[in-house]
């Protein structure tokens, strides 16, 4: 048996634990690849249509033996980094960009050699303070009191949840009680919230999808009437869920007001502000999320509005307590833990266990950098979103949905004949088809409505324009053939 642990230990070795000079080839040739990669990406398409789709990947199976560093990287290159959504690239105007800055990428470099485990105290009490810092520092920005605990998640998914989840505990709503429960929100909720009440065992609850008005924001008038109306009926209205940006409109509910009612019926009050939430750094972004603070929870995203690379999500809860109280669990395995409780453990409120060090690639571009540039990014982003809406509707052909609250604007051209529904899907197509810019489409109210979504931070007014002089050359284009047909 020992000889053959020591023949095991000399292939692990060889192949698992490179030496120095391995380890300096490696990180030439990967350096070189992400060097070119960065170094060329204001003039990468946004997207590509291929029609192979990547499938060639399937060629290259994973096997016993491995390949060279050079071929893996080519079978990276043309199977993954190439086809489909650039979401690197300035030009990804079509949905909410993770953004991907470069000192994400150093921090997630340093916590994949060191390895800290940051889901227990115990296990990496530095790790642990580090996130917690974080938590605390996103509180103070949103305007949440010294007792708030939260954690940095995978994305706003489990973020909401998380948030969900401490709702239903937090507001004693039991097996026996959810066909009574009463859940209020918005059309318009981003459906990882209905996702998440369908997880968290609440689908079975009555759902309340308070009308919008013409901004597609939540008509408080109406929540107020419906919760009066549930609660004289026998029910039992335990929560209501605003959107701080939605994804599809980018519109604000009418935080403050929906928090006084909140309050008034001792309702739970959870804000998906995923999308939305970092604009509360710029002036501007301060008057549109005023109420934001009167939440009970509330997720936010920084791969979203700080510009992280995609996996970086926040669920921040008021009372420490109640997120405690639905997320701590203790195994007999992990009794040595209760040595070192100097502060709350990431595993103690969520899901996770097993968990990345995933503040590093928050904590060091803060740190290096500071707040400053991303609050001046941020602004950046929704100045560019009025400057859009301003100008688009100026070209003959482009009508606008309402004023942007953030930085997402909705819009279509109204061709002078035929559909203007099947024109927009054709000019959308052509853009989507050209790759130089990404937009994207939803339908609204019967009408297939184009999208511009502005937060990549490598998106500035050059592009802006570039995206503008497209879809007016497009749409021209459309239109001409149009006219033929007819």
């Amino acid at each position: 048996m020992l000889e053959k642990i020591k023949q095991l230990e000399l292939i692990s070795r060889k192949h698992l634990e490179p030496t120095s000079q391995q380890r300096d080839e490696m990180t030439k040739k990967i350096l070189s690849y992400s060097e070119n990669f960065l170094d060329n990406i204001y003039e990468l398409p946004a997207y590509v249509m291929d029609e192979k789709k990547g499938i060639d990947i399937y060629k290259t199976p994973i096997s016993e033996n491995g390949i060279s560093l050079d071929a893996t990287l080519d079978v990276l290159k043309t199977n993954v980094d190439t086809p489909g959504l650039n979401p690197a690239s300035g030009g990804h105007l079509g949905y909410i960009p993770g953004g991907g800055i470069y000192y994400s990428a150093l921090g997630d470099f340093l916590a994949d050699v060191t390895n800290r485990y940051a889901g227990i105290f115990f296990g990496s009490p530095g790790a642990v303070r580090l996130e917690n810092l974080l938590i605390d520092w996103m509180a103070e920005v949103v305007g949440y009191p010294k007792s708030t605990a939260g954690n940095l998640t995978s994305g706003g998914s489990i973020a909401n949840l998380i948030g969900i989840v401490t709702a239903r505990d937090a507001m004693n709503v039991k097996s026996k009680d959810v066909e009574k429960s009463v859940i209020y929100l918005s059309e318009q909720v981003h459906h990882s919230v209905d996702k998440a009440i369908r997880i968290a065992g609440l689908n079975e609850c009555v759902w309340r999808y308070v009308p919008l008005d013409e901004q597609y924001r939540m008509k408080s008038d109406e929540l107020e009437k419906q919760i009066l109306e549930d609660k004289k009926n026998g029910l039992n209205p335990f929560l209501v869920i605003a959107s701080a940006g939605t994804t599809n409109t980018g519109t604000v509910d009418p935080l403050k007001i929906i928090g006084d009612i909140a309050g008034k019926y001792k309702l739970w009050y959870h804000i998906d502000a995923a999308y939305g939430g970092f604009f509360i750094l710029c002036d501007e972004g301060k008057k549109v999320l005023h109420g934001m603070e009167m939440s009970d929870s509330l997720s936010i995203d920084p791969h979203k509005g700080l510009f992280l690379p995609y996996g970086l999500g926040t669920i921040l809860v008021k009372d420490r307590t109640k997120i405690f109280e639905s997320h701590h669990y203790l195994p007999p395995y992990l009794q040595d833990t209760l040595k070192a409780n100097d502060e709350l453990s990431p595993a103690d409120l969520s899901p996770e266990l097993t968990k990345h060090f995933r503040g590093l690639r928050l904590w060091l571009p803060l740190k290096f950098v500071g707040v400053a540039p991303f609050r001046a990014a941020i602004e950046e982003k929704l100045l560019l979103a009025r400057y859009f809406w301003e100008t688009i509707q100026t070209f003959d052909g482009f009508e606008v949905g309402p004023y942007p609250d953030l930085s997402v604007v909705m819009y279509r051209y109204v061709p002078k004949r035929g559909d203007a529904n099947e024109f927009n899907k054709r000019l959308v197509h052509e853009v989507q088809k050209d790759g130089r810019v990404f937009i994207s489409s939803t339908m609204i109210d019967g009408k297939f409505v184009l999208r511009v979504a502005i937060l990549c931070f490598r998106t500035h007014l050059q592009t802006i324009d570039f995206a503008l002089k497209i879809l007016k050359e497009k749409a021209k284009e459309i239109e001409k053939e149009f006219e033929i047909k007819k």
